[in-house]
């Protein structure tokens, strides 16, 4: 059978950007099914490195969530100014490789310093989900952005909710801690492979490589741009967000039901029910931002984030939190696609790498400290304030997208 004819595309935009999408969907969902498999196992895996008291386990298990992300958002620019000069494959194929690899010598560590000192490269060699964002954006046609990025978000939505069910499974099968590590970072060498094989990039070394100022400099140039700096509160702000209620919703489940020997699978399935929302709500936010536009979509996405989560503050029943949360899903999966699309669309194709270098690090930023300040918040005032802190947060992002991005943002701003 003839091949089929390359499909005629606006310029600079690859005539096979299908096949790039659907396999980076595939690498996303890869990736991140190879991120969360640890999510169960690292709290039980302390003991076996020395950690033992409940004191020690609660601040080491914080740290290592947390400094990754932290040390990524300033490691975020380095890569993604390297992205615009060599290519976007190839960070993400460095990327991928680079997490696979440490991800398997944690499984050999002796001590939680190992750990510690493995995270901090992790951090510092990733870059994955920008290199990611960037490849696709830059060879998918402007007009399929929303849905190109509601599509990655819903493979990166699917490998978190299978990830930690496949590692508490392989533990319990294995009776071993250690072997997750070694099957994660199989699973990230895999999808280096996969995006090896399968993953066309057409990329132009620009001829003059142009100077790029320092992080801070940068996201001081950057957000300059009244709508580019509320684009930047908004990856920040919801991802800070979300990562706060993260650690309470076992916690806030226990206060309301007791305790009760199926009290993990309970904090489980609420976790869950917002990511099964967004498995199937996030593709069709994405396609309904191509009819009616990404900022549209942003404010609906946002808004409806913060009406989901702030009566979760006052329920008392447990089906009606799993409801909550569900609505949640719904919601809050499409507010980092449709922001990054809007970024895309106002920034040069030859300097996104860059640019979204420097708007992963808000991302990094709130991934890093919402945890933090989540248990810090309820703790100090109670677990309902988290989420109300959430919503305001939310509230005050979506006034931002509002007030400050036009409803035609320019391009290339």
């Amino acid at each position: 059978m003839a091949e089929a004819p390359a499909e005629p595309n606006e310029e600079g935009v690859s005539p096979r950007w299908r096949m790039t999408l659907w396999a980076m969907v595939s690498v996303q969902l890869i990736m991140s099914l190879s991120f969360t498999i640890l999510s169960p196992i690292m709290p039980l895996f302390l003991p076996e490195v020395g950690v033992t008291s409940i004191t020690a386990l609660d601040l080491w298990s914080g740290a290592l969530a947390s400094v990754t992300s932290f040390v990524a958002a300033f490691a975020a620019p380095i890569w993604g100014r390297l992205s615009d000069t060599y290519g976007r494959k190839p960070m993400v194929l460095r990327a991928a490789f680079s997490i696979g690899v440490i991800t398997i010598l944690m499984g050999l560590a002796q001590s939680p310093w190992h750990l510690l000192g493995l995270r901090v490269l992790m951090g510092a060699l990733a870059g994955f989900s920008s290199a990611s964002i960037v490849l696709v954006t830059t060879q998918v046609p402007a007009g399929k952005l929303g849905s190109s990025l509601g599509w990655m978000s819903t493979g990166q939505t699917v490998g978190n909710l299978l990830g930690p069910l496949i590692g508490g499974l392989l533990a319990d099968a294995t009776g071993s801690y250690r072997q997750p590590f070694f099957v994660a970072g199989c699973v990230s060498l895999l999808s280096f492979v996969l995006c090896w094989i399968m993953v066309p990039e057409r990329f132009t070394r620009p001829a003059e490589v142009k100077s790029r100022p320092s992080m801070i400099t940068g996201l001081r140039q950057l957000t300059r741009a009244p709508a580019m700096a509320a684009l930047v509160m908004v990856l920040l702000l919801s991802q800070f967000g979300v990562q706060a209620i993260a650690p309470i919703v076992t916690i806030f489940i226990q206060e309301m039901i007791g305790s009760r020997p199926d009290i993990a699978t309970l904090s489980g399935l609420a976790f869950s029910a917002s990511g099964i929302a967004g498995v199937f709500a996030v593709p069709l936010l994405g396609r309904m931002s191509d009819r009616i536009g990404e900022r549209k979509v942003l404010l609906i996405a946002i808004a409806g984030a913060a009406l989901a989560t702030a009566p979760q503050a006052f329920t008392d029943g447990y089906w009606v939190f799993v409801a909550e949360r569900f609505g949640v899903g719904i919601f809050v999966g499409a507010i980092v696609p449709m922001t990054n699309t809007l970024i895309a669309k106002m920034t040069s194709p030859d300097s996104r790498g860059y640019t979204f270098g420097l708007t992963q690090s808000a991302y990094f930023l709130g991934n890093s400290f919402g945890p933090i300040t989540g248990g810090a918040v309820g703790a100090a005032f109670g677990l309902h304030w988290v989420f109300l802190v959430t919503a305001m947060l939310l509230a005050a992002a979506c006034a931002a997208v509002a007030i400050y991005v036009p409803k035609k943002p320019l391009l290339f701003q």
